[in-house]
């Protein structure tokens, strides 16, 4: 394989879950180009950024030119998601496609719905929510790009995240308060099991499938620690603070309320039956295919998270999760 076929691509490098695979990929000393908007980001030495929107297809072939892998981590706002999303897709479809390259896609659990018990790469999709029904749509795309011979696809997936740059209202709800002292607000069950990821695993299992082509066109779940609880977390987020920080449950309908004057809870409402219920995943299939991946334990997580929310000044959250 030439120099120029070993460069991997980065889409939605701005994002929390763009900023940990660059950094994956550089720390795997791959070369690595940074993709986002502006064209300006934060990268460390050596990595190149570039200027695109993801819904401009040539443009995404300009920028994917060489590539060996492309990684789909674009998370559009929540307000923009059903216009974004899809011209989104397809545009980092085009540009992978054009490249020969493999397209990693980053994708999230949502199209489930409702469930009983840990996830698994077989459940069938029966999404209770819009965002749930867009996410199912697609999965289903990117894996019928594959299917068709058009791109050489696979898709990762991640329960809720959390970690530096995590725009998440699991980050923003209790490591934010936990951090700086204040109130915690938890929309959900306190006692149910989740299995949270940190990001920088998330990026890793991400890398690993770029690099397996014994991964390409299929789903496959990422490695977590053992199951946690939001009662866990939140204890253990105010424990290694050593900040005073009260915890709020919030009932469904206050968060409806509270989207009148702030959008994600307006635009997240729908999402708060995960937390109400199990939210874990099986990754059992990537353990066996794959071997054990990397997987932070929970105070290690939530230590440099933390520790990255007092480096950082407070900011609004425009979408979830990724």
């Amino acid at each position: 394989m030439n120099e120029d076929r070993e460069l991997h691509v980065v889409i939605g490098a701005s994002g929390g879950t763009g900023r940990a695979l660059v950094r994956e990929l550089h720390g795997r000393g791959r070369r690595v180009r940074a993709v986002n908007r502006s064209g300006r980001a934060d990268v460390p030495p050596g990595v190149e950024v570039a200027a695109g929107d993801a819904r401009d297809a040539h443009r995404m072939r300009e920028v994917c030119r060489g590539a060996a892998v492309v990684y789909n981590a674009v998370n559009p706002p929540f307000p923009d998601w059903l216009q974004a999303f899809p011209a989104a897709v397809d545009g980092v479809l085009a540009g992978a496609g054009s490249s020969g390259a493999r397209m990693v896609f980053v994708d999230d659990t949502w199209m489930y719905g409702r469930t009983t018990g840990p996830m698994t790469e077989d459940l069938p999709y029966r999404p209770v929510s819009n965002k749930g029904v867009l996410r199912a749509w697609l999965a289903e795309r990117v894996l019928a790009a594959h299917e068709s011979g058009r791109v050489r696809t696979v898709i990762g997936r991640a329960p809720e995240l959390y970690g530096p740059a995590v725009e998440s209202l699991l980050g923003s709800n209790i490591f934010g308060p936990a951090a700086r002292g204040g109130l915690a607000l938890w929309a959900g069950e306190l006692d149910q099991p989740l299995t949270p990821m940190f990001i920088d695993d998330f990026a890793h299992g991400l890398a690993e499938l770029g690099e397996r082509e014994e991964a390409l066109g299929e789903v496959w779940h990422l490695p977590t620690p053992a199951p946690t609880t939001a009662r866990h977390l939140l204890d253990l987020a105010a424990t290694r603070s050593q900040r005073r920080m009260r915890v709020l449950r919030v009932r469904e309908p206050a968060v409806r309320a509270l989207g009148v004057v702030w959008p994600v809870a307006r635009e997240g409402a729908e999402m708060l039956y995960q937390f109400r219920q199990p939210h874990t995943i099986d990754s059992s299939k990537y353990r066996a295919a794959f071997g054990p991946g990397r997987v932070t334990p929970y105070e290690q997580g939530v230590d440099r998270t933390l520790a990255w929310y007092r480096a950082t000044p407070k900011r609004p959250i425009t979408a979830l999760g990724r």
